[in-house]
C-alpha cells in the first residue's frame, strides 16, 4: 500500500476582516499519497492557496486535523513546525522568492546551510540539481541576470535540494509565458517520475492539470469533486 504523506480531515479556516468573518475553507478532507503529482484546481478565491498553506504548515487551520507523515501538526510547537518545513517540505512560488543578492548557487545552497550540512555535501547536491535542471552554467548568476523561466528553475532546485517528502507549488506557471510554463511543468513531472518526489500544485493552468496524477477541484472552500 502506498504511504500517505498528508492526511487532512474536516479542515476549516476562517479569517477576520474587520467585522466580517471570511470562511476560506469549510470542511475539507483529503489524503495525499507518496509519489503523487496532484493538482488542486479552482478559481481565484476558491481556497486552494489557503489549503496549500495549511498543508505546508505556513498557516494553522481554525478546526479539523492535519497530519504530515503521521505527525499531527496541532501537536507541534512553532519551532517543531519550522523544523518540519525545513527538513521535509519544499516550496515553489509563482513569484520565485529568490534572494536577489545571492547567486543561483547560493539561493539553492541556503536551505542546506540552515540544516548544517558540510560544504562538500552542499556542493554535490546543489550542482546535481542545477545540472539536472539545465542551469549549471548559471550557478554564479544573480536573479536579475536570469529570465523568469531560469529563476523558476532555481526555485525548483531550492525546493528539492533538501530531498523533501513533499513539494508544494503555488501557481508555479503564473508569471511565465506559455512555452516556458510547459517546460517547467515537464521538468517537475520528470523529477516526480525519476525521484518519486510528491508534488502538490495549486493552479488553474490547464497544462498543469493535464499532467496531474489526480485532480482535486475546490470551490467556495469545499472540495467540489475528485
Amino acid at each position: 500500500m502506498t504511504a500517505t504523506v498528508v492526511h487532512i480531515e474536516n479542515v476549516t479556516k476562517e479569517y477576520a476582516m474587520g467585522h466580517t468573518v471570511v470562511k476560506a475553507l469549510r470542511g475539507v478532507s483529503l489524503e495525499i499519497r507518496h509519489g503523487e503529482f496532484l493538482c488542486i484546481a479552482g478559481p481565484s478565491g476558491s481556497g486552494k492557496t489557503t489549503l496549500l498553506n495549511i498543508i505546508g504548515c505556513l498557516d494553522r487551520p481554525t478546526s479539523g486535523r492535519v497530519k504530515i507523515e503521521g505527525h499531527r501538526t496541532a501537536d507541534l510547537s512553532t519551532k517543531e513546525l519550522a523544523l518540519l518545513r525545513k527538513k521535509r517540505l519544499g516550496f515553489v512560488f509563482q513569484t520565485f522568492n529568490l534572494v536577489p543578492v545571492l547567486t543561483a548557487y547560493e539561493n539553492v545552497e541556503l536551505p542546506l546551510l540552515l540544516l548544517g550540512l558540510g560544504a562538500a555535501e552542499r556542493r554535490r547536491r546543489v550542482y546535481e540539481l542545477l545540472d539536472a535542471l539545465e542551469i549549471g552554467d548559471l550557478a554564479r548568476h544573480r536573479p536579475d541576470e536570469m529570465s523568469g523561466g531560469q529563476q523558476q528553475r532555481v526555485s525548483i532546485a531550492r525546493a528539492l535540494v533538501t530531498e523533501p517528502a513533499l513539494v508544494l507549488a503555488d501557481e508555479p506557471t503564473a508569471n511565465l509565458d506559455s512555452a516556458t510554463g510547459t517546460a517547467i511543468i515537464e521538468l517537475m513531472y520528470d523529477l516526480n517520475k525519476k525521484k518519486g518526489t510528491t508534488f502538490v500544485f495549486s493552479t488553474h493552468d490547464p497544462k498543469v492539470m493535464e499532467r496531474a496524477s489526480r485532480l482535486v477541484h475546490i470551490r467556495d472552500g469545499l472540495i467540489d469533486h475528485i
